[in-house]
């Protein structure tokens, strides 16, 4: 279990390495969640860590996790203690301290520059470090410690910069200006417009039409009318002779 363990983090490590640019040592901010749980189930954070990592390693912390931590009192005393024995990190608060979680996400602003790592065992705040690209997260999992899979947001980042990195930004222009010239973007805009196949035509359509005579009435009907009359003057014809031979 270990050696598998040992295993994802070095893939991982190798992914931000490549990708990102971090490098030893290796910063890592902690909140007063994760110096809990690790008191509770007594990992050595300084001397673990660098060998998970697979080099130096820097813990660090800020004002403000320190001011929370000592804001909740003899619960968290113990982890105030393992805070303290951290490099402090200036943060944009010292006149408002505020918690934990909103600092640790304000250092890791705008790209994280400073190639930090957060290990905390908030899960709200593990939320929000996944969806910024570039930043590798910590926490603890039955007395051991993890290093989390690079999130979607870190994998679609890179997927994108391979893309650019591939088709050059001034190659794309120059596409699209040849599409243009040449009308394919117009052509390939009127084929995503349709989208319906031309179906074949009506069955009803192909019936052949019955032709009308000039009154507009079908032949047929006409001949019908034309045995109807006829029928009619036979029979009358046969009354009147009836009845003149009775008279006789």
């Amino acid at each position: 279990m270990k050696l598998t363990r040992q295993k994802h983090a070095k893939k991982n490590m190798g992914f931000y390495k490549h990708n990102f640019h971090i490098r030893e040592p290796f910063q890592v901010l902690l909140d007063g969640t994760f110096c809990q749980a690790a008191l509770r189930n007594k990992i050595q954070i300084r001397e673990q860590l660098p060998g998970y990592l697979g080099g130096a390693t820097q813990l660090c912390t800020t004002r403000c996790v320190l001011k929370e931590l000592e804001s909740l009192g003899k619960a968290l005393y113990g982890a105030k203690l393992i805070a303290q024995r951290f490099q402090l990190r200036n943060c944009s608060h010292h006149k408002d301290p505020v918690s934990g979680l909103a600092c640790l996400l304000s250092m890791i602003e705008e790209g994280n520059p400073h190639h930090y790592f957060i290990a905390t065992q908030d899960q709200d705040l593990a939320n929000k470090v996944k969806k910024k690209a570039g930043v590798p997260l910590l926490f603890i999992i039955q007395n051991t410690m993890v290093l989390d899979k690079p999130s979607p947001k870190s994998l679609a980042f890179v997927q994108k910069l391979q893309t650019d990195q591939l088709v050059p930004e001034h190659q794309k222009q120059s596409i699209v200006q040849l599409k243009e010239k040449t009308g394919l973007a117009e052509q390939q805009g009127e084929r995503r417009r349709k989208r319906k196949k031309a179906g074949g035509p009506n069955p009803l359509s192909c019936l052949k039409k019955k032709k009308k005579t000039q009154g507009g009435e079908e032949p047929s009907a006409e001949k019908k009318k034309r045995r109807k009359r006829k029928r009619n003057r036979v029979k009358a014809e046969a009354l009147q002779s009836a009845q003149k031979n009775e008279e006789e």
